[in-house]
């Protein structure tokens, strides 16, 4: 299978390459026997996470435009292709297609599915199931080509919940109380399926795992040569203990500062460990307010203990600071457990985590929970099969292989997996067993923009709000420009609103 990739282009040149990209698939459908091109073309954004969710346009660093839903709706019908994870040829495999989606494609993760595909595929020997690897900041525009070009995948999964809100808001994704019945809903956790209730009562999506994406990771052997007994439990504490951890070598805490969703979905986590939100829970915009300033403040002070390049810190910037041993604090999910039990075990030895501290003990915890998922867009073919697939996947041991393909990042939201033989004969879920407990509890009681509390109204535009990095570059304007608290969370309010209006985003 080829792979084309379109790095850091703007649409201009992104159109100008269709023809030849469209010579290409013309070919690759005349000698195949699938409905669909035998090219993967994967579209990636030069600015992380810059396509909103419902295709505001957005520009790069250099001012060009990206690939956005609006570009890709008038383009797709004559570049389908573009942006869309296509199967492979099949010679002479006369079975009908099933495509499965998702952006958590480790190797370990595609070895799990794979598994799962084969028993799927015994089962119903007329299907062949094709896995295709999206990404977490090419998805909307992969999306908007998909749906225009009606080539839309069977099954989705591991999107936030935002996401299936947002797509099911605009008519873009099937009811899934049929599925999560099959399934059965005494299965799931309590409250598991939660986010994903729409606001006609029904399911837009299924939780497929769970997670507590910012928890604290600690060091014992830092913390113990620093004096410090017991992990921080409020800003205060969590400041003088980087303080007292930072040397000529090691730095504080990598929090991230760069203009991405990791500084906008952080930030909205230490907005809420101040008291505060974004919105009130019937959408009104709430983020002029003193919690705001308050996590601004701290956010502020805590530049100094985070290294010089976190001005432009993302997730990945930020997991590999603290698992290389550059930061004596991390703030991640699950993942940094299996990196850093392979990259540097004598470290992980001494990992500790809990929740993210809040300005003050009395103030409620908060944890990010993206609560990935799984979704069947509208327009899918062979419906009834693919809500088998769908249920296959929850199948016991197919879904305990798909969790500890990444152990402890992905936590089982089925009842009794975590407590199974199976899950905890795990090496890293043994090894690991009081963190991911730890992380298991913080998730079950976490929460995101689309969802920021069990009396908040599902904010549909959750996601287009943090594709346009409106919170992040507050934070930057502060942070790093030094622009007043004031002016920023004004102008970080306005675009807000224009995104809840459907308005032009000014910024």
């Amino acid at each position: 299978m080829s792979r084309i990739s379109l790095k850091n282009r703007d649409i201009t040149s992104a159109l100008a390459a269709a023809p030849s990209v469209a010579r290409s698939c013309d070919a690759a459908r005349r000698s195949c026997t699938l409905p669909h091109p035998g090219a993967m073309v994967d579209v990636r954004q030069g600015r992380q996470d810059s396509v909103a969710m419902t295709g505001k346009p957005t520009t790069g660093e250099n001012g060009a435009p990206l690939l956005n839903r609006r570009c890709l709706l008038g383009s797709a019908l004559a570049l389908p292709m573009l942006a869309l994870p296509m199967a492979a040829c099949s010679g002479n495999d006369d079975r009908k297609v099933l495509r499965w989606w998702s952006p958590q494609a480790a190797p370990a993760q595609a070895r799990a599915y794979r598994a799962q595909i084969a028993g799927f595929e015994a089962a119903n020997p007329g299907y062949r199931v094709v896995f295709e690897p999206t990404s977490d900041e090419g998805y909307p525009a992969q999306f908007a080509a998909a749906f225009a070009a009606g080539q839309v995948p069977n099954i989705v999964t591991h999107l936030p919940s935002f996401a299936a809100q947002s797509y099911y808001a605009q008519g873009l994704l099937e009811p899934m109380d049929g599925v999560a019945a099959t399934i059965g809903a005494a299965r799931f956790l309590p409250g598991a399926n939660a986010p994903y209730r729409a606001a006609d009562g029904r399911l837009s999506a299924v939780a497929i795992g769970g997670t507590a994406v910012d928890m604290l990771w600690l060091r014992r052997d830092l913390m113990a040569a620093a004096g410090i007994d017991t992990p921080p439990r409020d800003w205060d504490a969590l400041r003088d203990a980087c303080r007292r951890m930072q040397t000529k070598r090691i730095y504080g805490a990598p929090l991230p500062y760069g203009s991405n969703s990791m500084t906008s979905l952080v930030f909205i986590s230490f907005i809420h460990r101040a008291g505060g939100q974004v919105f009130t829970p019937d959408l009104q915009l709430a983020l002029d307010s003193a919690p705001t300033y308050a996590a601004l403040e701290f956010y502020r002070s805590m530049r100094e203990y985070c290294p010089p390049s976190a001005s432009s810190y993302g997730w990945s910037d930020s997991l590999n600071a603290f698992v290389s041993g550059a930061t004596a604090t991390g703030i991640y999910g699950g993942r940094v457990l299996i990196s850093a039990a392979r990259q540097n075990p004598r470290m992980a030895r001494t990992l500790v985590c809990v929740p993210y501290p809040s300005q003050t003990v009395a103030t409620p915890s908060w944890t990010f929970n993206d609560f990935p998922c799984l979704f069947i867009p509208k327009g899918a073919t062979e419906i009834a099969a693919t809500k088998a697939l769908a249920s296959s996947l929850y199948e016991p041991a197919g879904y305990v292989r798909q969790m500890l393909a990444a152990p402890g990042h992905v936590l089982p939201v089925l009842q009794g997996i975590t407590d199974s033989p199976d899950y905890r004969g795990n090496p890293i879920t043994s090894l690991f067993a009081t963190q991911i407990a730890t992380m298991t509890r913080a998730a079950a009681a976490g929460h995101n923009l689309g969802f920021e509390s069990p009396a908040h109204r599902p904010n549909t535009k959750a996601g287009e709000i943090i594709a346009s990095h409106a919170i992040a570059e507050m934070v930057q304007r502060v942070v790093i420009s030094g622009e007043s608290a004031k002016a920023a969370v004004a102008r970080a309010s306005s675009r807000i609103a224009a995104i809840m209006r459907g308005a032009d985003v000014p910024r």
